[in-house]
């Protein structure tokens, strides 16, 4: 008797609870909703997020001004357009005019050509940079997180030598054993100081796949150690790399940028860079400081860009920051 009251009273609840809903939506229960995938629930944060849409409008304005460069500007930036109107006494550093919105620089040059170009040469150089130390950091954190013991221990090792020195101060010393500077001196540069970050991120996102589930039931099945690492392993631990690869390239932008300002960059001016720009503005500064605010603006709007950007994925991927 006391069970079939028992029962009742469940019926009831049942019955009362279901009088209550709303449209798909139970007042006392959860709404029946279809599940996402990770990728489409961090979409729907990313859509909501202004620092990510600003971030993105910033980095796709930016890669636009880089492929088109030609387009925007019709002048070439390494041709002295305005070299019968500098004189040293008079008038170092060509005003602006029709045609020339921004004036030109000491030797005549149109200096909005030369920042519109300066950003496609600018972006090679971050990402290029980027991509080397992405490959490098995933062959060394694919060894040390793949293999553990003895190979783990030399690898991060050396990665802790490497992350020991400010990765400027590091770019800037494998800069210097070039003969010559260029622009695949700055990116050699550049790229090989951000090794031992993607290294130690990714390392430790394969550690902690070894022992996940789908790892030991493929190693319980009998499948071969390599193909664990290549199928399981290494596209599981990609994601938080891919992420922190974004916020690298606004890295690479201001290292390349510092390693030219200070004379260890691109010594070519006729492929104008906004580092290389910025350090041949230094002696004009006081009376002609535009010459280094135009370079310097675009390197810190770019720059955030591309950080408002990483920052944003990075949460939106991250499962603790889901509500």
């Amino acid at each position: 008797m006391n069970l079939n009251r028992k029962k009742q009273r469940v019926d009831e609840l049942a019955a009362t609870t279901g009088a209550r809903v709303e449209g798909n939506v139970d007042a006392g229960g959860i709404k029946d909703a279809e599940g996402v995938s990770l990728l489409a629930s961090a979409w729907r944060r990313l859509r909501r997020n202004p620092a990510f849409l600003i971030g993105a409008v910033v980095v796709v304005l930016f890669v636009l001004v880089a492929l088109f460069a030609p387009v925007l500007t019709g002048h070439d930036p390494s041709t002295r357009y305005l070299i019968g109107e500098v004189s040293q006494q008079n008038n170092p550093v060509p005003k602006a005019r029709p045609g020339f919105p921004l004036g030109g620089d000491p030797v005549g040059r149109d200096l909005y050509a030369r920042l519109v170009f300066g950003a496609r040469n600018t972006l090679l150089v971050a990402v290029l940079a980027t991509l080397t130390g992405f490959v490098g950091g995933l062959i060394l954190g694919s060894l040390a997180g793949a293999f553990g013991g003895w190979v783990d221990s030399v690898v991060m090792r050396v990665v802790d030598i490497m992350l020991s020195l400010p990765s400027l101060l590091l770019a800037f010393s494998i800069a210097a054993l070039f003969g010559r500077a260029s622009q695949w001196s700055v990116i050699l540069a550049v790229g090989i100081a951000q090794i031992p970050i993607f290294a130690r991120l990714l390392r430790g996102a394969m550690m902690a796949q070894r022992h996940s589930d789908h790892v030991l039931a493929a190693r319980s099945l009998g499948v071969k150690p390599g193909s664990i690492v290549l199928r399981h392993m290494l596209p599981n631990s990609l994601s938080p790399v891919l992420v922190q690869a974004t916020m690298v390239v606004a890295t690479s932008i201001i290292d390349a940028a510092a390693l030219s300002y200070i004379g260890a960059g691109n010594a070519d001016d006729t492929q104008p860079e906004w580092g290389q720009m910025l350090g041949q503005a230094q002696n004009l500064i006081d009376s002609y400081p535009h010459l280094a605010v135009y370079p310097a603006i675009c390197i810190i709007v770019v720059a955030l860009g591309f950080t408002l950007m990483g920052e944003s994925l990075r949460e939106a991927l991250d499962p603790k920051s889901r509500r």
